[in-house]
């Protein structure tokens, strides 16, 4: 199946099950070869359209295809890869791109328009015409605020893991780094909110989704992260979200908050001087199921404390609940209803240099705007610090087909 390449959306939805094979070094296998015959771990193609005939086959990515261009109509991605086929040269999405989902049983194969020039092999499909990534740009903040910063330039940082569980770091200058190779995708909830490991760095914490485990990888103050340590042994699959937030508890240590999924009561995890977390304290009696967004989003108010964010599920509304004394204050209405139509929320703090709490979004299906509509439109909302928040602008628009972002 093609689709046209229309760089805001990704129509990059794979084609109904079809499959092909890669290549090893262009070139033809004996003649009449048959869909079977294509090698595991290769796209393969043929000029007829019933996979018989000479067969083309592929394991790399290929620029040109000589005396094979313009000449694929049946195909098989016998590979673990998405095949990307696109009709002009050079990987070039000017023209139509083609998705062919892993098949790597090769028992799949699908028709092709003859009008293929290049070819390349992906592990997401979001790569046949954007990079792995999204891109990200934030400006310095007046000062270091604790969090959000992996690699201490005061700029705020995003993570991003992809569908083939790669984690990227951005920086906040449109590019990315790769600190995590395939493997995240084991874990079903990840968190970062400054210091837990008391060495002045950030990090992440990872719930592993197979044990209920909770396991903090520190930061190395680069943007990449060291080797992980287990600080919550099985159990908390129990939470419905975990929040990083930031000094709660007044000690001057990063906590952790967690939403109970039986009972909607929310958790204080106080941070400790080891990297592990303390005894936990209550400070929410229920109700907190029905918030399916939460954000540790630091000072959004300028009162010195952090602050955290809440989507209502039922209405789309957004709360400010100010941070006290290891408790959180009356909630504040700052988002009137629509938020339901945002994937992520992140609250990373100031990322536009006026010394603000900003947030962060992207976008669902259901998103509709004059500059981007659907799913992967990224917006900026400035923060006022009074807790309120200026209009949503749209920055970007490659948020999508990815992972997790936070």
């Amino acid at each position: 199946m093609r689709v046209p390449l229309l760089r805001r959306l990704a129509t990059l939805a794979t084609t109904l099950g079809l499959t092909s094979l890669g290549l090893l070094g262009a070139g033809a296998a004996p003649a009449q070869a048959a869909i079977s015959d294509c090698p595991s771990g290769y796209f393969c193609a043929w000029k007829s359209d019933n996979g018989t005939g000479t067969m083309f086959k592929t394991n790399k990515d290929l620029s040109t295809l000589g005396t094979w261009d313009n000449t694929f109509r049946s195909v098989v991605n016998h590979t673990s890869k998405y095949a990307c086929v696109y009709d002009e040269p050079n990987h070039d999405t000017s023209g139509m791109v083609g998705v062919w989902d892993p098949d790597p049983a090769g028992t799949e194969w699908g028709y092709e328009h003859g009008t293929v020039s290049s070819i390349k092999l992906v592990s997401t499909s979001r790569e046949c015409a954007f990079r792995a990534y999204p891109a990200w740009y934030s400006a310095p903040a007046p000062q270091a605020q604790g969090f959000g910063d992996m690699n201490g330039d005061q700029k705020a940082d995003v993570v991003v893991r992809d569908k083939a569980g790669r984690l990227w770091f951005l920086r906040g200058d449109g590019s990315g780094q790769l600190i995590g190779n395939s493997g995240w995708n084991v874990f079903n909830a990840l968190v970062r909110h400054g210091d837990y490991s008391a060495d002045g760095r950030e990090d992440v914490i990872a719930r592993e989704a197979s044990t209920g485990r909770l396991w903090l990888y520190p930061g190395t103050g680069s943007g990449t992260l060291g080797a992980r340590k287990l600080i919550g042994n099985s159990g908390w699959n129990a939470m419905s979200r975990l929040v990083g937030y930031g000094d709660l508890s007044g000690d001057g240590r990063t906590d952790l908050l967690a939403v109970e999924k039986s009972t909607g009561r929310l958790w204080l995890y106080p941070g400790t001087s080891s990297g592990t977390l303390g005894a936990r304290k209550l400070i929410g009696n229920g109700g907190w199921n029905a918030m399916n967004a939460l954000v540790g989003a630091g000072d959004m108010n300028s009162d010195g404390r952090p602050d955290l964010v809440a989507r209502e599920a039922s209405t789309g509304k957004l709360w400010l609940y100010p941070g006290g004394s290891g408790a959180l204050g009356a909630r504040v209405l700052v988002g009137s209803g629509g938020w339901n139509v945002m994937e992520n929320i992140l609250g990373l703090g100031d990322f536009t240099g006026d010394g603000n709490a900003d947030l962060a979004t992207s976008t669902h299906s259901s998103f509709v705007n004059e500059m981007c509509r659907g799913v992967g439109c990224h917006l900026v909302y400035t923060g006022r610090g009074t807790g309120s928040l200026n209009p949503g602008e749209v920055v970007a628009d490659d948020w999508h087909h990815l992972n997790g972002i936070f």
